[in-house]
C-alpha cells in the first residue's frame, strides 16, 4: 500500500497545479524566511522611534509654543536626518534584496507532466524533483528512480568521496549530484529540511559583535543618563536667571542646553556608513548579510582557510602522464583521450579530456567510475581494455610504483594509474592480466589571485591557518605554491581534545589536514580563547557551526545553503581575493565613524560644561537653540556626513570608545570653558552685564524690538565656539586631501555669511562690533591651540600603542 505522498506524487506527472496551490496555502514550501535586510516598516521605526528623537521632538513642540520659530530649526534638521536615514537604508535594501534574488538557486520539478525550473524556495512538500549532475539537493526525500546517482556529501560529512544512492535511499538537502540522475519525492521542505535545521541551530548563537555599535550604544547610555540629570538642573538654573521674563524664556534657554547634549546625527551616520559600505561591496560580488561584518573583518587577526575553493578553484587539471615499463608515451596519451571521450565522464576524466584530444577509438564497452570501486574502464576495437583508477586499488601490494605515488602525493599531486588488459570486460571486475601503463598526475588549480591576497594579509599582520580535510602533505604543498612557509603540517586525527594543548599547537602550526567538522569548531574556540579575532571561510554544511562561532563567517557563493544562511559575508563568485576589499571597507567605516563620534561627543561635552558653568555662576545659558543649530550644522553635522563616507586607510587599533573619550571629552571641556569665558567678557565689555541681563533683555518675540546690546554676549560666545569647533574639525580631518580642505572652506564661508549678511544677522540675532569680534576670536584661538596640543598628545600615545600591538 502506498503512502499518501506517493499517491499524490506520480512518478511521471508529479503534482498538479491545484495540489501545489494547496500546499502553498498551508505553508508547506521550501521558504525559510531568511532575508538580507529589514522590512520598510522596520526601517521607518528604527530611524524615527528613537529615544533622542523623542527628546528632541518634545523640545521642538515646546519651543514652537513659545512663538520663537527660529529656535525650532533643530526640529527640521531632526526630520531631515530621519528622512536621510530612511532613504539611504531603503535604497540599500533594494540593492541587497535584488542581489540576493539574483543569486537565488533554482530546482527542476515535474508538475502536471512537465519539467519546470522553479526558484528553490517555491518547491513544495511532495514535489517530484528531478536531479542531474551538478544539481543541489534542495529538500529531504526518498529516491524513486536512480540511474547511477552519486551524491557529494562533503557538505554534511566532510568526506570528499561521492556516495552511490540506489532507488529507495533517503537523500538529504545540502548534498550535490556528482554523477548520474534520478527523481525523488520531497518529504521535508523549508525549516523541516535537514540543512535548514542545522542552519537554525547555528543561528541560536550570538550575532556579530561590533565594537563600533557597542561603543556607540555605550555612549548613548551615558548621554541618556547625563540628559536625565542635566535637564532638571538646566530648567532650574534658567528659571532662577531668566524666570522673570516668563516661561517662554526658560523653555528656550533650557532647550538650547539639552539640544546640545543630544547626538542627533551619530546613530544615523553610523548606520549610513555601514549601509553604503555594504552596497559598495555588492559591486565586488560580496553580499553583506550582517552590516557589522564590514567592520568586523577589519578587526580580524587570524583567518582560517580551507584549501579547496579558497586557495584552489576546486577543480583539477591534467598535468602529466608518466609511462611505466615499456609503455609507449603516444599510446598512453591516446588511451587517456579515448577514456575521457565519455558523455558521463567524472571529474578526473573531464580534466584529462580538457587537455588531450580524443583519438577516435571505437568504444565497445564501458564500466563507469564508482566511488566504491575507485576505477573506471572501457574496451576499444583493436586497442584492448584500458582502466583508470586509484593506484592503491590497481597496484599490487609489492609494486615499487607505490613509493613513487607516495612521493608525488607529498608534493601536492593527485595521482591515478592507467593500466591495460587484453581481456574484454563484461562486468565491473578487474581483469587478471592488468598491467600498469602510466602514472597520471593532476593538480589542483591554484587561484591566480591567492598569492597576492595572502601577501596582503601578511603585510597587515593577519595570521593564516589552513584547515582542510585533505592529506596534510598535499595541503602543505599547495600552501608552498601560494608563497606560504607552512612548516610541518599536522594530521588533525593525532590531536587531543584538550583545549590548552590545542591552543599551544595552533600558536606554532599553520597547516592542518584531515580536520573533522567538530575540530574546525574547536579550532575557532581555541583561537578566540587565545585572544584572537577569527574569520573563517567555508562552503559546506559541516562548516556552518564553525562559521557561526567565528567572529566573522565567510561563505562561498557556491557553497551549501545552510552555510550561506549563517555567514556574515557571502563571496557570491567564490573569490577569496575580495576579502582585502572588505577589510579596507571595514577600516574606512571604523576610522570615519571614530572621527564623526569625536565631533558629536565633543559637542555633548561642551554643552554639559556650559550647563554646569551657567548653573554655578547663575548665568543665562550662552546660546539660543538657533545658535547651536548653526554651529552643529556647519562644524559637525554636514562635515560629519562627508567624513563618514570618505576614504580612510588607517589600520585598526582596539580601544575605539577609549580613544573617543580621551580626545572628545577634554576637547568639549575646553570648548565649554572658552564659551563661558567669551560670554562673560562679551557681556561685561560690550553687551549687557550678566547681572542685568534678566531685567533688560527679554528674548525677542516675532516682530518685537530688542536692544542690540542684549545679543552681543551670545554673538561673542558663538564666534568663539565656531573657532574652537572648526579647529576640532581640522584636527579630525587629517590627513588633508583636497576635498576635505574644500569642505571645511565652504563651511567656514557659510559661517562668515551668517554674521555678514543682513538676513543672517536678523535670523540668528547676531550683533558683532569689531572689538567684540577680535576678543571672541582671540579666546577661540586660545581654545584651538589647546585642542592642537591635546591632539598631538593623543596622537603620540596612539602611535606608541600601535608600535607595541602585535
Amino acid at each position: 500500500m502506498t503512502t499518501t505522498g506517493e499517491a499524490l506524487t506520480d512518478r511521471v506527472t508529479g503534482l498538479t497545479g491545484d495540489q501545489v496551490a494547496e500546499r502553498v496555502a498551508r505553508g508547506q514550501v521550501n521558504e525559510v524566511g531568511e532575508r538580507t535586510s529589514r522590512s520598510i516598516g522596520e526601517i521607518v521605526r528604527a530611524n524615527v522611534l528613537t529615544r533622542f528623537n523623542a527628546i528632541l521632538g518634545a523640545l521642538f513642540v515646546l519651543v514652537l509654543t513659545t512663538g520663537s520659530w527660529a529656535d525650532g530649526l533643530f526640529g527640521i534638521i531632526l526630520v531631515v536626518n530621519s528622512a536621510i536615514g530612511i532613504t539611504q537604508e531603503y535604497l540599500a535594501k533594494r540593492k541587497l534584496d535584488r542581489l540576493a534574488l539574483l543569486h537565488a538557486p533554482t530546482t527542476r520539478v515535474v508538475r502536471d507532466g512537465q519539467t519546470l525550473d522553479v526558484p528553490t524556495r517555491e518547491v513544495v512538500l511532495d514535489d517530484l524533483i528531478e536531479l542531474r549532475a551538478g544539481d543541489e539537493v534542495p529538500a529531504d526525500g526518498v529516491l524513486l528512480t536512480s540511474e547511477g546517482l552519486e551524491l557529494g556529501e562533503a557538505n554534511l560529512t566532510g568526506e570528499s568521496d561521492p556516495v552511490h544512492h540506489p532507488a529507495g535511499d533517503e537523500i538529504l538537502s545540502g548534498t550535490s549530484v556528482v554523477a548520474g540522475s534520478g527523481r525523488y519525492r520531497a518529504k521535508a521542505v523549508g525549516r523541516d529540511a535537514y540543512v535548514n535545521r542545522i542552519a537554525a541551530e547555528a543561528r541560536k548563537f550570538t550575532r556579530t559583535h561590533s565594537e563600533i555599535q557597542a561603543s556607540v550604544n555605550t555612549l548613548l547610555r551615558y548621554i541618556t543618563w547625563i540628559i536625565v540629570i542635566a535637564l532638571p538642573l538646566q530648567v532650574w538654573s534658567q528659571w532662577k536667571v531668566v524666570g522673570e521674563q516668563g516661561w517662554q524664556a526658560v523653555v528656550i534657554r533650557s532647550a538650547a542646553g539639552v539640544v546640545g547634549l543630544v547626538p542627533e546625527g551619530l546613530v544615523l551616520l553610523t548606520s549610513v556608513a555601514f549601509l553604503l559600505a555594504a552596497v559598495q561591496l555588492t559591486r565586488d560580488q560580496v553580499l553583506v548579510q550582517q552590516l557589522p561584518a564590514v567592520e568586523g573583518l577589519a578587526r580580524v587577526d587570524v583567518v582560517c582557510l580551507d584549501k579547496t575553493g579558497t586557495l584552489t578553484v576546486g577543480e583539477i587539471a591534467f598535468e602529466d602522464a608518466r609511462p611505466t615499463g615499456d609503455a609507449d608515451p603516444e599510446v598512453v596519451r591516446c588511451a587517456l583521450g579515448a577514456l575521457a571521450d565519455d558523455p558521463n565522464a567524472n571529474g578526473t576524466l573531464a580534466a584529462v579530456g580538457a587537455a588531450l584530444d580524443s583519438p577516435g577509438w571505437q568504444r565497445t564497452a564501458t564500466v563507469p567510475f564508482n566511488s566504491q570501486r575507485k576505477w573506471s574502464a572501457a574496451c576499444f576495437v583493436d586497442h584492448d581494455t584500458w582502466v583508470l583508477g586509484a593506484p592503491e586499488v590497481l597496484l599490487a601490494e609489492q609494486d615499487t610504483l607505490r613509493d613513487e605515488v607516495v612521493e608525488l602525493a607529498r608534493r601536492g599531486r593527485r595521482v591515478v594509474l592507467l593500466a591495460r588488459s587484453t581481456q574484454p570486460l563484461t562486468e565491473p571486475v578487474l581483469p587478471d592480466d592488468l598491467t600498469p601503463a602510466a602514472l597520471v598526475t593532476l593538480t589542483e588549480q591554484i587561484r591566480p589571485d591567492a598569492r597576492a591576497t595572502l601577501d596582503y594579509f601578511a603585510q597587515e599582520g593577519v595570521a593564516i591557518k589552513i584547515i582542510s580535510g585533505d592529506n596534510p602533505q598535499t595541503v602543505a604543498a599547495v600552501a608552498r605554491e601560494v608563497g606560504l612557509e607552512p612548516g610541518d603540517p599536522i594530521d588533525a586525527r593525532t590531536l587531543t581534545d584538550d583545549p590548552d594543548d590545542l591552543r599551544d599547537i595552533l600558536r606554532r602550526t599553520m597547516v592542518f589536514g584531515r580536520v573533522s567538522p567538530e575540530q574546525k569548531r574547536a579550532f575557532v574556540h581555541a583561537l578566540q580563547a587565545d585572544g584572537h579575532v577569527v574569520a573563517m571561510t567555508g562552503d559546506g554544511v559541516n562548516d556552518a557551526l564553525a562559521l557561526k562561532d567565528a567572529d566573522i563567517g565567510v561563505a562561498m557563493g557556491n557553497g551549501a545553503q545552510a552555510t550561506r544562511a549563517v555567514a556574515e559575508l557571502v563571496l557570491l563568485d567564490g573569490r577569496f581575493a575580495h576579502l582585502p576589499k572588505v577589510l579596507a571597507e571595514g577600516r574606512r567605516v571604523i576610522g570615519n565613524v571614530e572621527r564623526v563620534a569625536n565631533l558629536f561627543v565633543a559637542k555633548n561635552a561642551m554643552s554639559l560644561v556650559a550647563i554646569l558653568a551657567a548653573a554655578l555662576a547663575a548665568l543665562p545659558f550662552p546660546f539660543l537653540p538657533r545658535h547651536l543649530t548653526l554651529v552643529s550644522m556647519l562644524t559637525i553635522g554636514t562635515p560629519a556626513f562627508f567624513l563618514a563616507l570618505g576614504p580612510n586607510r588607517q589600520r585598526y587599533l582596539p580601544g575605539f570608545l577609549r580613544r573617543i573619550l580621551r580626545f572628545a571629552v577634554p576637547s568639549g571641556t575646553i570648548a565649554g570653558l572658552a564659551v563661558i569665558a567669551s560670554y562673560v567678557l562679551s557681556g561685561r565689555g560690550h553687551g549687557v552685564p550678566p547681572e542685568e541681563f534678566s531685567a533688560r533683555c527679554e528674548i525677542a518675540r516675532p516682530g518685537a524690538a530688542l536692544d542690540l546690546a542684549c545679543v552681543q554676549p551670545s554673538t561673542g560666545a558663538t564666534i568663539t565656539l565656531l573657532v574652537v569647533f572648526f579647529w576640532i574639525l581640522v584636527v579630525l580631518a587629517r590627513p588633508f586631501l583636497w576635498w576635505k580642505a574644500l569642505l571645511i572652506g565652504v563651511m567656514a564661508v557659510l559661517a562668515l555669511l551668517a554674521f555678514v549678511l543682513p538676513a543672517g544677522d536678523a535670523f540668528f540675532g547676531f550683533h558683532a562690533p569689531w572689538t567684540l569680534v577680535w576678543q571672541s576670536l582671540a579666546i577661540g584661538l586660545v581654545g584651538a591651540a589647546l585642542i592642537e596640543l591635546l591632539h598631538r598628545w593623543a596622537h603620540r600615545r596612539d602611535a606608541g600603542a600601535a608600535r607595541v600591538t602585535p
